[in-house]
């Protein structure tokens, strides 16, 4: 039997050496390996990509847009997608695109073998493996390894906020970076952009680890929320329901987290930090607890809806050895 050209489409270079260390040993597959859509696609055209196992969340061209290309062209390609946006409406809409399967990050490798084999993309039985199975050789640094992580907790949340209001939630890549105080300050003004915000914090502790979530709302948005919320009257303030959302947002965020590195993290209460507040008075009071700084920054927007809401994990510098320890199962 014919070796099958395999594409693996993620920008996550630790995801595609999951996906590779997960191929069954006995599949005879050529691999091509792209870090973004616009690659993923550009090898397709090629033929290098009779199967493509493929990431939705990506920079440049994300796994949507690669899905709609492939129908678009008439590309011979059998997808399946392999994504932490976990949200029901993306895999009614992959599978609508023309996706075979849908595997929820983090997968293992007997759930890829079966879903392989109940496709009939393996190749027959008893064949040899091939000589040499090429690794990913890019090394897998920290920042890359957590985002990963962040990655599959976002989506998790995502999948959360979306049937909570009943909404399709598009993901944005994380942005992971170790900030200084001043840099700290500039991303929470850029997270402002001059608007009123009403901010919730929860602080976390585990294993070592600590931090605060902080989630922004911007007030010009807080009614459009409660209309999709559903819950109107005095019994139920603007504010009960951001805290209400933060609590599943953030909640969901770091319960996700912690499963994957193997912790469990204490939340505090929620705090409300400002309320109505400009984004330069929560820098203000805040400014002694946020110096240097692993920062991750998701910005997260409801389809059909202008309303976004931003949040921000921040851990201690205390706590980076500690996650980098974690990962590093993730990271050999």
């Amino acid at each position: 039997m014919s070796v099958i050209p395999l594409v693996v489409c993620d920008d996550s270079n630790m995801a595609r050496k999951q996906v590779l260390r997960a191929l069954p040993a006995d599949w005879q597959v050529s691999i091509t390996q792209a870090c973004d859509g616009r690659q993923g696609l550009d090898a397709i055209r090629q033929g290098l990509g009779q199967v493509v196992l493929l990431d939705l969340t990506m920079p440049e061209m994300d796994g949507y847009q690669v899905l709609s290309a492939i129908r678009a062209e008439g590309l011979q390609a059998q997808v399946i997608v392999i994504s932490g946006d976990v949200q029901e409406e993306a895999v009614r809409r992959v599978h609508e695109l023309g996706a075979l399967a849908f595997l929820k990050k983090p997968f293992d490798q007997d759930e890829l073998r079966e879903t392989l084999d109940r496709l009939g993309l393996l190749n027959a039985p008893g064949q040899a493996p091939l000589a040499v199975r090429p690794e990913s050789t890019a090394e897998i640094s920290f920042r890359d390894a957590f985002r990963e992580t962040v990655n599959v907790a976002i989506g998790r949340a995502a999948a959360l906020i979306a049937k909570v209001l009943g909404v399709f939630v598009h993901l944005p890549v994380p942005n992971v970076n170790i900030l200084e105080v001043g840099e700290l300050h500039m991303a929470l003004m850029d997270a402002g952009s001059g608007n009123q915000l009403t901010a919730i914090c929860q602080g976390f502790i585990g294993s070592g680890i600590a931090g605060e979530a902080l989630l922004m709302f911007h007030d010009s948005e807080v009614a459009d929320m409660a209309q999709l919320m559903q819950r109107q009257g005095t019994e139920y303030s603007d504010l009960e329901m951001l805290l209400d959302l933060s609590s599943v947002l953030i909640g969901a965020c770091l319960s996700s987290i912690a499963e994957q590195i193997d912790v469990v993290f204490s939340q505090g209460h929620p705090q409300i930090l400002g309320q109505h507040a400009a984004i330069d008075e929560l820098i203000r009071v805040n400014q002694q607890r946020w110096k240097k700084t692993l920062a991750v920054e998701i910005s997260y927007s409801l389809e059909g809806h202008d309303i976004h809401f931003d949040l921000l994990l921040l851990f201690t510098e205390d706590s980076i050895q500690r996650l980098t320890d974690k990962l590093a199962y993730l990271m050999s």
